[in-house]
């Protein structure tokens, strides 16, 4: 039986995902949320098992699917992403030798010619460093498209946040995953090909929703002076000024759900922000 399923959450992508589906070696259980162009269909036809899910939760369709899958570990990957063969095999090794490890992010590499993430550049130069017991620098942060996490500790933490929806969403559960305790680390050798796709995309809409994220994340895990020094820094762009509005929309939803991280998680996410 194998020890890792991927779990895809997606929304109206069949062309991405009937490429990227015959890519994966894993089984693999799509979450599709209320998808209106046959992309439940098309992950039927590519043997994927398929939730169909009545509406549009966003990152919140991977909890779902991960409560179904059955293996003790489970793999993000996008409708236009996938893992490099024998990357996953070896994740489980490595999440089996190490037992105080929850996540592994691995190295992704963008298009044909593959270029290397941002993200993994900076994770690569290590600025939280090695603790003991992690099998790779720390991380306190990832890309939904490129971890492996234990399905128990996932869950435990709650997944991903359905108030959040998508954007900047991996923030607040590598917030909780650390707060419980958990190791996160980066491991290079572990490879995603991502090729992202530019149809129905949305950029400004997109950094939008990354500003009112970013604020939200941080009313309910960071000290209070942080929350307002993050909402000043909004006000410089106009996506952030919007993502202001829209956190301050949202915050009725999470107001009363205020649980600070302790102060050694704090102190390292301080170290990667700047505040």
């Amino acid at each position: 039986m194998p020890d890792v399923t991927v779990l895809v959450a997606t929304r109206d992508r069949a062309p991405e995902l009937r490429r990227s589906l015959a890519r994966h070696t894993a089984p693999v259980i799509v979450a599709d949320n209320a998808s209106s162009d046959g992309t439940a269909a098309v992950a039927e036809a590519a043997g994927a098992a398929v939730l169909r899910l009545p509406r549009n939760l966003g990152a919140a369709a991977r909890t779902v699917a991960a409560r179904h899958a059955a293996t003790r570990y489970v793999a993000f990957a996008d409708d236009d992403s996938w893992w490099a063969p024998g990357a996953l095999d070896r994740a489980a090794e490595i999440l089996d030798a190490h037992p105080r490890t929850a996540l592994l992010a691995a190295r992704v590499l963008v298009g044909a010619d593959e270029r290397l993430e941002p993200v993994s550049a900076e994770m690569a130069r290590a600025p939280l460093g090695r603790p003991d017991g992690l099998p790779g620098p720390a991380v306190l942060g990832f890309l939904a498209c490129s971890v492996v996490v234990r399905r128990d500790a996932f869950l435990d933490a709650g997944g991903f946040s359905e108030v959040l929806h998508f954007a900047g969403e991996e923030e607040l559960l590598a917030l909780d995953l650390a707060a419980a305790g958990w190791g996160l680390a980066y491991m290079p050798e572990l490879v995603v090909h991502h090729h992202p796709s530019a149809a129905g995309r949305d950029p400004a809409a997109r950094r939008r929703r990354e500003a009112r994220n970013r604020l939200l994340t941080a009313w309910l895990r960071r000290p209070l002076p942080v929350v307002a020094r993050a909402a000043g820094s909004a006000l410089g762009t106009r996506a952030g000024r919007a993502g202001l509005a829209d956190a301050a929309r949202a915050l009725p939803a999470v107001a009363f759900a205020r649980r600070p991280v302790p102060p050694a998680v704090e102190a390292a996410r301080a170290r990667l922000t700047g505040y």
